[in-house]
């Protein structure tokens, strides 16, 4: 469950369009509906929506790994998903190609996808 501030969708700076933005304040005001935990309004962090200690942090029940480099995919096995970091067009194409002989999962890449649009652009040239 993804808990967002009261009126994140009103304004740009709190978090519209705006992912990294969206983040977490207690409503405080003496009169709000959702400090007051009323149908129909957003949750409220509380206690009971934590979730299990062997589940926590994991994707998929798959401990992640960020990877910038070929180096740091030696890293990784079936029991880890990868999360590619701030890595070039080319250096990522390596580091898929590398996981899908490897059989690792990705999570913020579409494996199938990404190299069928890259192959088209390579024959273009």
């Amino acid at each position: 469950m993804k808990f967002l501030r009261r009126i994140w969708k009103r304004y740009s700076k709190l978090g519209r369009k705006r992912k990294n933005k969206q983040i977490w304040r207690k409503p405080k005001g003496r009169d709000n509906k959702m400090r007051e935990k009323r149908r129909g309004y957003p949750t409220v962090v509380s206690i009971g929506y934590r979730t299990n200690k062997k589940q926590r942090g994991k994707i998929e029940n798959l401990m992640p790994i960020k990877i910038n480099n070929l180096k740091d995919l030696d890293k990784a096995n079936e029991k880890n998903i990868v999360i590619i970091g701030r890595v070039g067009k080319k250096k990522k194409l390596e580091i898929i190609k590398k996981a899908k002989e490897k059989s690792i999962k990705i999570q913020n890449v579409n494996i199938k996808k990404f190299l069928k649009n890259n192959k088209e652009k390579g024959e273009r040239k």
